[in-house]
């Protein structure tokens, strides 16, 4: 057992759970206050069921023996059962299969904690949780298998370059959160009322926290503590700040000002684009991507208003649109001498072949990713229902769903407790709107 390596993964792993909370924090101050404990508890209730759901088979069937062909692992490896002295990795850089198992589940909590985004402030809590087990199950771990085992489909058949999870995090994310909020329905009153974030500092701090998490994601990937894991950290810190710049350029020209909503959400979108690439592009590249994915999620934000979708914290646009142009630009910008189990990319002498398989697992990741989570949404709507009554959406779903409220609003008067669930006459609609997820 490399003992550097294992102590790199496990930090990883927490950095990565850390992320999930930061999360809770950035979805609960970009929504009304009286929804926001609820949104949190969407968010944080998946560190419970997404675990016991890896440890009981996801694991297994994510990185388990593969018979399949690349589509699915097997069963051997339930409950991690036998696996406490077991190393996996290559000679030199071997590390324990429960560091493995522990990185990977974290990546699986954030990718389902990212949907409660998409249908916020309208969602009921334990159909959620219901729902959040099932896809996790039918969705995610197949998509884990594809591309983050050696076996899967994306690895091991169409060779991608997907070093941090473009496809099975933030494209599956996109796609998963258009179907489900298809399937969920419009808020009350949504477009013609916008609801504000009801609390900025808190937005601030959970993306700052989001941004210190993806370290983890991105360089722990390497899983090991080697030049791959600084060249990709290099990338993250890099991406992170062109991507709130690009944003907040998108938001200049179009708006007149700049927002720290936007700074936080240029910052996600960035971080976004550089998940696939962190570890098979140089830093002038990384840099160019964060940019370019800021300014793109910038600019999608608002086609939910054109085709009438109502995804509430613009979990589609950063995480979907992030994760396709952060694949695409890969296909153009990675270099075999950053990581030579990579490719190049078509701007590196690689031609197209690269470009064409990233294009084809998009095309794959989005297809298998929509379709099944529209199923899986209708079949827990139509059982038990998934969307809150309307009742219940205009009390709030704090009061409603958990009988709590995030804030004494009889202390603070009337005059300031309306301030906290209705927009502003003034307030313009860029900074009323609700604005994006992460991870």
């Amino acid at each position: 057992m490399n003992a550097a390596d294992t102590t790199w993964v496990l930090v990883g792993s927490a950095l990565v759970m850390f992320m999930t909370p930061g999360l809770a924090l950035f979805y609960g101050g970009m929504i009304r206050a009286k929804s926001v404990l609820n949104t949190m508890a969407l968010t944080a209730a998946c560190l419970g069921v997404i675990s016991v759901i890896w440890v009981a088979f996801g694991f297994s069937l994510a990185f388990g023996p593969d018979h399949s062909g690349g589509f699915i692992g097997d069963l051997s490896q339930s409950g991690l059962h036998g696996l406490a002295t077991t190393l996996t990795g290559p000679p030199g850089h071997r590390i324990p299969v429960f560091a493995l198992a522990s990185f990977q589940l974290m990546f699986a909590i954030i990718t389902v904690a990212l949907l409660a985004g998409a249908v916020a402030e309208r969602t009921r809590f334990w159909p959620f949780l219901l729902f959040a087990a099932l896809w996790v199950t039918v969705i995610y771990i197949p998509l884990a298998h594809w591309v983050f085992d050696p076996s899967g489909w994306f690895s091991a058949k169409l060779h991608i370059d997907d070093f941090a999870g473009g496809t099975a995090v933030e494209t599956d994310s996109g796609a998963a959160a258009l179907a489900l909020a298809a399937v969920v329905g419009k808020r009350l009153g949504w477009p013609r009322e916008q609801s504000r974030p009801h609390n900025l500092p808190m937005v601030m701090l959970g993306a700052g926290i989001l941004w210190f998490g993806w370290f983890g994601f991105n360089a722990g990937s390497a899983l090991a503590a080697d030049g791959l894991a600084a060249t990709a950290f290099v990338n993250t810190m890099l991406a992170g700040g062109t991507g709130m710049l690009g944003w907040l350029v998108v938001e200049q020209m179009r708006d007149g000002k700049p927002t720290t909503l936007g700074a936080a959400s240029g910052m996600v979108a960035g971080l976004v684009g550089i998940t696939p690439a962190c570890g098979f592009v140089e830093p002038i590249a990384g840099a160019a991507i964060g940019l370019l994915a800021g300014a793109a999620c910038a600019l999608a934000v608002t086609v939910k208003y054109r085709l009438g979708y109502d995804d509430s914290l613009d979990v589609v646009a950063v995480h979907g649109v992030g994760g396709v142009i952060g694949l695409l630009l890969t296909g153009l910008l990675a270099a075999g001498a950053v990581n030579p189990a990579g490719g190049d990319g078509l701007f590196y002498g690689g031609g197209i072949t690269l470009l064409g398989h990233q294009a084809l697992a998009v095309v794959a990741t989005i297809a298998y990713s929509a379709i099944g989570t529209f199923g899986i949404a209708w079949l827990v709507q139509k059982t038990v229902g998934l969307r809150a009554g309307e009742d219940d959406e205009r009390m709030g779903l704090d009061e409603a769903q958990h009988a709590e409220t995030a804030y004494d609003h009889g202390r603070l008067g009337p005059h300031l407790s309306a301030l906290h669930s209705a927009p502003h006459p003034d307030t313009p609609r860029r900074a009323q709107a609700s604005r994006p997820s992460n991870p």
